[in-house]
C-alpha cells in the first residue's frame, strides 16, 4: 500500500490536550445530568416490586407444585406485611426460617387483605394460598394499596398460570 502525503498530514494532525479535556468535560456533564434521570426511570418503584413478586411467585409455584409433586403454600401475613413460601416436606424449623426470610412489603405499600370465594375476606392475621400437585391453586385475590391510594388486586386463578392484575380494588362481588 502506498501512503501519499495527504494521508500522512492527517495522521500528524491530532487532538490537542485542551480539545480532549473539553470533550471529556462535556461528556461528563451530560452523564452527570442524564444518569440520575435514567436511574429513576428504569428502576421500578416499590409497587412494581411487590407486583412482580406476587405475580412471578404465584406462577412459579403452580409449575413447581406440579413438577415436584409437592403442596406449596404462599403465606400472607397482614400484621408483619410479609409473604413467604413453604412446602409440605419442610420441618418446623425450616418453616420458621422461611417465614423470617420472606418478602417484606416496603413501607409505602400496604397489604389490605386476601379474599377467597364465598365472601371469605381476611384483613388481619394470616392467609394461606395453596398450590396443589395437579397444577391448580386456591382461587384468591390479594389486595394492596400504595401511599397515593392506588389500589391493586392480584387475582390468582385456580387453573390459569398467569396472575391477573387489576389497577383497582376488585373482588369476587360483582
Amino acid at each position: 500500500m502506498k501512503i501519499n502525503a495527504g494521508m500522512l498530514e492527517c495522521w500528524n494532525d491530532g487532538f490537542t490536550l485542551i480539545e480532549l479535556i473539553v470533550v471529556i468535560s462535556l461528556i461528563s456533564i451530560i452523564l452527570f445530568v442524564s444518569v440520575p434521570r435514567f436511574y429513576n426511570e428504569t428502576l421500578p418503584d416499590n409497587t412494581k416490586k411487590v407486583s412482580r413478586w406476587i405475580m412471578m411467585t404465584s406462577q412459579s409455584l403452580k409449575e413447581k407444585a406440579f413438577c415436584d409433586q409437592k403442596l406449596y403454600i404462599m403465606h400472607v401475613d397482614m400484621q408483619s406485611k410479609r409473604l413467604w413460601v413453604t412446602d409440605e416436606s419442610m420441618s418446623e424449623e425450616e418453616v420458621l426460617k422461611s417465614g423470617q426470610k420472606g418478602f417484606m412489603f416496603p413501607d409505602d405499600v400496604e397489604l389490605i387483605g386476601v379474599e377467597f370465594p364465598g365472601n371469605n375476606k381476611i384483613i388481619s392475621g394470616r392467609a394461606d394460598i395453596c398450590f396443589y400437585t395437579d397444577g391448580h391453586s386456591d382461587m384468591a385475590v390479594i389486595h394492596v394499596e400504595d401511599d397515593d391510594n392506588n389500589r391493586l388486586s392480584f387475582v390468582i386463578e385456580p387453573f390459569l398460570s398467569k396472575v391477573k392484575l387489576y389497577e383497582e380494588y376488585s373482588g369476587f362481588e360483582g
